[in-house]
């Protein structure tokens, strides 16, 4: 009953085969192999169009080099203030940038107002020489609430940030689950809405570590080669990469995975629910955020049950854990038996039931 993060899971038997395999005989390094050429022309093709396509390993690197390639050290890159990049990244974004400015902003389920980045725009006039200027707003497909945007919305982002001339980013590191989710294709869910860079993330889908960005105009990667070498995120061996990314993405393995994850989420949310848990935010993707009685919450772990208790500081006061209760974030992967999602209720229904 492994619930703490699909990064807890391994890969698939499929990405492991095919890691075995690139493992014989020799290639050239440092990206001049076949698979590397490879990733990036299935890439190209998945969304249906020319990309200029960089394997990395951590999700880190993938999307503090990418929000670096488009802000100055003075600039400001907009996102929500509990954004993966504000909170989890040990400054990363800022330090590859040289210095440019997170700033958060507010907004309900995880997902940015628009009313707040309307706001963060006029709080952020260009030619002020002693603020910072706005240069990326980047937005997460799925966020930290496991919420998703809409199409919609991620193309009305899109628009109003190029109308302020910013650039737009978006965190995929669960950009599976949320293409399963909505079941829309790649390209309607980036470029096409207005996103200019993508950070694609199949560590926690399947692969051990493999991250991709992806740049929808070839000429906003120009130096991006060498913003990864200098940052150390140039592998010498990148075939390993790129097999990785050939495997995961071949005969739509990569859907396979997610949807396996995100139906097991909607099986554990809907048994929480029956057991008198509260759902907090909507699940939309293989993420599930509940409050549970704490006597389920010891009876869980004692039964070896893996979860982490999650900050309730982005919650509504009535959706906050009351006395003699707690917020946890339960996590679904690829590996998921629905065995374990099915004893994990029924521990959590015996207590609120009796």
């Amino acid at each position: 009953m492994d619930f703490a993060s699909d990064n807890a899971s391994g890969a698939s038997d499929r990405v492991m085969a095919a890691l075995v395999h690139a493992n014989k005989g020799f290639a050239p390094a440092y990206g001049a192999d076949a698979a590397t050429k490879e990733a990036e022309a299935r890439l190209g093709a998945l969304f249906e169009r020319e990309c200029a396509v960089f394997l990395l390993a951590t999700g880190t690197a993938s999307n503090a080099l990418a929000l670096a390639s488009f802000t100055p050290p003075w600039g400001a890159i907009f996102c929500h203030q509990d954004a993966h990049v504000m909170d989890d990244e040990c400054g990363a974004p800022e330090f590859y940038s040289a210095g440019a400015k997170l700033v958060g902003l507010s907004g309900s389920d995880g997902k940015i107002d628009a009313q707040s980045f309307d706001a963060a725009l006029e709080a952020y006039p260009r030619g002020l020489v002693k603020q910072v200027q706005p240069a990326v707003l980047t937005l997460s497909q799925a966020t930290e609430s496991g919420t998703l945007y809409s199409l919609d919305e991620i193309a009305a982002f899109g628009a109003r940030a190029h109308d302020a001339g910013l650039a737009v980013h978006m965190d995929g590191a669960r950009f599976a689950n949320s293409i399963a989710a909505l079941g829309c294709t790649p390209a309607q869910m980036t470029w096409r809405a207005g996103v200019d860079v993508l950070s694609l993330g199949a560590s926690k889908n399947g692969a051990i570590a493999c991250e991709a960005v992806v740049f929808f105009d070839s000429s906003h990667a120009h130096d991006f080669v060498y913003r990864r070498k200098r940052a150390g995120h140039t592998l010498s061996k990148s075939r390993f990469l790129a097999t990785q990314m050939n495997a995961w993405l071949e005969d739509d393995h990569w859907l396979d995975l997610t949807r396996h994850a995100n139906s097991c989420a909607a099986q554990l949310e809907a048994g929480l629910r029956n057991a008198g848990a509260r759902i907090v935010w909507p699940r939309h993707v293989n993420e599930v955020f509940a409050v549970v009685p704490r006597a389920a919450d010891v009876a869980l772990k004692e039964a070896g049950a893996r979860y982490y208790e999650w900050p309730s500081r982005a919650l509504a006061p009535e959706q906050a854990p009351r006395e003699g209760e707690v917020f946890v974030r339960l996590v679904c992967s690829f590996a998921t038996d629905p065995a374990d999602v099915a004893r994990f209720v029924a521990i959590c229904a015996q207590i609120t039931k009796g």
